[in-house]
């Protein structure tokens, strides 16, 4: 389909980053098993899990738009189910974030978490409304979908990578600073 041909290298750019960074959140994952802090579970499914969500939709979107379809109404319909899906997801993270107790989540966070993800999903189910007046755009939408979703999860990652390198691993040295100082 001439629409699609234009944006071959623009997602396989965009999966094979999504595919390298799903598995380097895996490593990270297992770094941080060795010493979880408290209420780890909890807030995992709040700020963690998102993160390979988001990386595996960008990842499921550059593979559908590479896809040889017959008509651009058949990969629409997918976009759209992906946006009504991930709208969905973002309410639980959404509740989950607000739940949890491990880490009370500032603007920033709520930024990342909800409130740009809210614009990505949006633009699959808009791209997915819009592809039959304008398919230009439809096209442009779900490429900018597809990018927000990768740099919210890399921003994400970074942000948890971040966090327990600098404040969960520091907490731990004090306390077995401190426990050393009392024996």
């Amino acid at each position: 389909m001439p629409e699609l041909a234009h944006w071959d290298s623009f997602y396989v750019i965009v999966a094979s980053a999504a595919g390298a960074l799903i598995g380097l959140q895996f490593v990270v994952m297992t770094l941080i098993a060795e010493k979880p802090p408290k209420s780890f579970e909890a807030a995992s499914a709040a700020f963690a899990t998102p993160t390979i969500v988001h990386f595996s939709a960008s990842l499921l979107i550059s593979a559908l738009m590479r896809a040889p379809w017959p008509a651009l109404i058949y990969p629409a319909l997918l976009w759209a189910l992906i946006g009504l899906g991930g709208l969905g997801y973002i309410v639980t993270v959404g509740r989950q974030m607000k739940r949890q107790t491990a880490y009370a989540p500032g603007l920033e966070d709520w930024l990342f978490h909800v409130a740009l993800p809210v614009v990505s999903y949006a633009l699959l189910v808009g791209a997915a409304l819009a592809v039959r007046t304008i398919a230009g755009g439809a096209l442009f939408a779900v490429a900018a979908g597809a990018l927000l979703l990768l740099f919210i999860g890399i921003h994400n990652a970074w942000d948890a990578v971040a966090y327990h390198v600098f404040v969960n691993i520091h907490k731990s040295h004090a306390a077995n600073d401190e426990r050393r100082e009392n024996e």
